[in-house]
């Protein structure tokens, strides 16, 4: 591989921060001890890309020939009906661990299709877009000597409130603004014309060591950033990361290839550096919505709604397919174009504190995410004690 000096600096930069951090005594992870990780995938990820629903008889029709182009890993196949990404294939091996569930069909309770309304409702535990504490702020502060961590530079809205709640991230190397980059990221790609070309200035700012997160760190480097903090004693119960770039209005093809790898490479990152409390953790991968079940005129998808989500982690009951799938004919998609949204991300979000983290169905219903009382949390998702 080839890098010029900025990103050679960039990079090293990135690292010796890794390496400064404390350097803390792991302890075993006891009963109850439990991890929650939260990773925020901006820009909403293409569900019907990563995990593939060759089942159903409609997919063929909508994007065979798109994951079967030339260049294109072979899926891995999970079950009759649903494949993963070939790029993705860390967590086929959790999947097959029964460590990994995939959730279909899933969004926040906004339904429309704006990057920053989406993320704000995902972030904010509401059914709308106002707010300014988020809700793992709100299930920190729920929790008798609860901590968080965010991973990322300025306090994201899922972490404000009144919790015991801190970010990290590594010094900044020279070179172009990361905010400055994910705002050019999101006006760029919303143009056709325009996106492909961008599309492949990205990928060579990522080959130097410049187009990274908010935070300074690609996905696999601030995730192994959160093991760290999370795994250490009296590390904190619930970590933040977040990824930008994944909005894939054209060139996905290439986009994607490479992002859902680092997205696996961060999973088995994180699973290296929490290996001690591995068994008592979960991480839960979201986006804001979904794409268009159609590929567009520039070989990428636009905004939908209904999306994918990935559950993974040693205490959870994997190996499986969980949600509701609603179809991929005409007439069973939303608004005839983007994959209906049968379950409310604060259904699984809820299904997770309630029985991994042991907070209250009141403080749930009230507090972190309010008026949800309405709202059943998803049962079964972690495996009994």
């Amino acid at each position: 591989m080839n890098f010029d000096r900025r990103g050679f600096l960039g990079m090293s930069a990135a690292s010796l921060a890794l390496a400064a951090l404390p350097k803390f005594a792991l302890a075993a992870a006891g009963r109850g001890d439990t991890r929650f990780l939260l990773v925020l995938l901006r820009g909403g990820l293409d569900g019907l890309h990563a995990l593939q629903a060759p089942g159903d008889p409609g997919f063929a029709a909508l994007r065979g020939d798109f994951v079967n182009s030339k260049g294109q890993a072979p899926s891995l196949q999970l079950n009759v009906d649903f494949a993963l990404h070939g790029a993705l294939g860390f967590m086929a091996g959790l999947y097959a661990q029964q460590q990994l569930l995939p959730m279909v069909a899933v969004a926040p309770p906004y339904r429309q299709r704006s990057h920053f309304e989406a993320q704000d409702c995902v972030e904010n535990g509401t059914t709308g877009t106002s707010g300014t504490t988020g809700w793992l702020n709100r299930c920190v502060a729920a929790m008798p000597g609860g901590k968080g961590l965010a991973i990322s530079a300025v306090m994201p809205l899922a972490m404000r409130g009144k919790g015991d709640v801190s970010t990290w991230s590594p010094p900044l190397a020279k070179g172009v603004d990361p905010i400055l980059w994910q705002q050019l990221q999101v006006l760029y790609a919303a143009d056709p014309s325009l996106a492909p070309t961008f599309a492949g200035i990205d990928a060579r700012m990522e080959a130097m060591g410049a187009g990274k997160s908010q935070n300074g760190l690609k996905l696999p480097q601030a995730m192994a950033a959160a093991a760290k903090f999370m795994a250490a004693a009296n590390g904190p119960r619930i970590g933040f990361v977040e990824d930008t770039g994944w909005d894939s209005h054209g060139g996905e093809l290439a986009l994607l290839d490479r992002k859902l790898a680092e997205l696996d490479a961060g999973v088995k990152a994180f699973h290296a550096g929490a290996e001690s409390i591995w068994n008592n953790t979960v991480v839960v991968i979201v986006t804001e919505f979904g794409r268009t079940a159609a590929i567009n005129g520039t070989g990428g998808t636009d905004h939908g709604t209904g999306g994918v989500a990935f559950v993974a982690g040693g205490a959870v009951k994997g190996g499986r397919i969980a949600g509701q799938w609603p179809g991929l004919g005409k007439t069973q998609l939303n608004e005839g174009r983007d994959l209906l949204a049968t379950t409310d991300m604060r259904a699984l979000f809820k299904g997770i504190l309630r029985e991994h983290l042991e907070v209250g169905s009141d403080a749930l219903a009230r507090s972190v995410f309010p008026d949800s009382a309405g709202l059943p949390s998803l049962p079964g998702l972690v495996r009994a004690g």
